[in-house]
């Protein structure tokens, strides 16, 4: 039996699909059992109780394999980073108690402990204690995410098909290297599939300079937008003022910092298959045309 937090969500829904696509029996746990649920009684949801991980290890009994998806975005309310961190812990420590034999774990690329970097400081901080763990481990680390319910490209290619203007933080040469969530969740059912412990770089096959990317949705979706060039905070200073007006919160300075510090790039043989070029023109007749809300996807009931 295999267990994927967050199967009624975006990387867990895939993941789940796989499996159970490969005959295996799924279950989740999620923070909303009651949410929208399109496996029907093939997935059974047990809620998260991070504050009594007892609970949660008989939720997790008989279980042999834990994909882990659960984290935050950005800090909102109690759903920080830290909490995230102390929530992952306790799930660890549950999984243990229950027997779990492997953990499949989801982070990201370039995980650092730098004290300006909470996501990705966070991320490093549990690879750390799943190194730890008595059980075998993959751990997982995408670049960034794109597809079907992507919120990057998608919002990205909302803005260019609105706004008059586009602004790019700084000179736009950093990289980015997308890796399409199919792809992601093939990587990690294969190396659930293992018994030796594992690191591995999710990334895709094209890497591009933010700008030249802005520039593909950009030419893709049929925009008129001037890319314009600023100095970082002047780009969050406008996605805060969209992100108001959205009810969302749009770009992080975390995000940004990461992004131009060329983080969400890979050093290794690229494990994706799916180009980002391919899936943007395949797509372009729906990519951007409404926006995807973070908070109401993750907050909202």
């Amino acid at each position: 039996m295999n267990a994927v937090t967050g199967a009624f969500g975006y990387t867990g829904k895939y993941i789940a699909r796989r499996l159970i696509a490969a005959g295996e029996t799924v279950i989740t746990l999620t923070g909303n059992p009651g949410r929208a649920n399109e496996f029907g009684d093939a997935v059974k949801a047990f809620p998260f109780d991070f504050e009594h991980f007892e609970a949660m290890a008989r939720s997790l009994s008989g279980v042999r394999v834990l994909y882990n998806t659960y984290w935050v975005r950005f800090d909102r309310g109690d759903a920080t980073h830290h909490r995230a961190v102390e929530n992952t812990i306790a799930l660890i420590r549950a999984a243990q108690m229950a027997g779990v034999e492997r953990i499949v774990h989801v982070s990201i690329a370039n995980p650092t402990v730098r004290p300006d970097l909470p996501y990705f400081r966070g991320k490093a901080q549990l690879e750390d204690e799943i190194r730890r763990a008595k059980m075998s481990y993959a751990i997982v680390r995408p670049t960034v995410i794109f597809g079907e319910e992507d919120i990057l490209i998608n919002n990205i290619a909302f803005l260019l098909r609105r706004l008059p203007a586009f602004l790019i933080a700084g000179d736009g040469q950093y990289g980015i290297q997308p890796v399409y969530v199919e792809d992601m969740a093939r990587i990690a059912v294969e190396l659930g599939g293992r018994t030796d412990n594992v690191t591995l770089d999710a990334a895709g096959p094209e890497t591009f300079r933010y700008e030249d990317l802005v520039r593909l949705i950009a030419k893709a979706v049929g925009s008129r937008a001037l890319l314009m060039h600023g100095p970082p905070w002047m780009a969050l200073l406008g996605a805060r003022a969209m992100g108001l007006v959205l009810g969302d919160v749009m770009l992080t300075r975390d995000e940004l910092d990461g992004l131009m510090a060329n983080l969400l790039v890979s050093n290794e043989i690229p494990t994706g298959t799916t180009k980002l070029s391919d899936w943007i023109a395949a797509n372009a007749a729906t990519l951007g045309k409404r926006y995807a809300h973070e908070i109401g996807r993750h907050y909202r009931r």
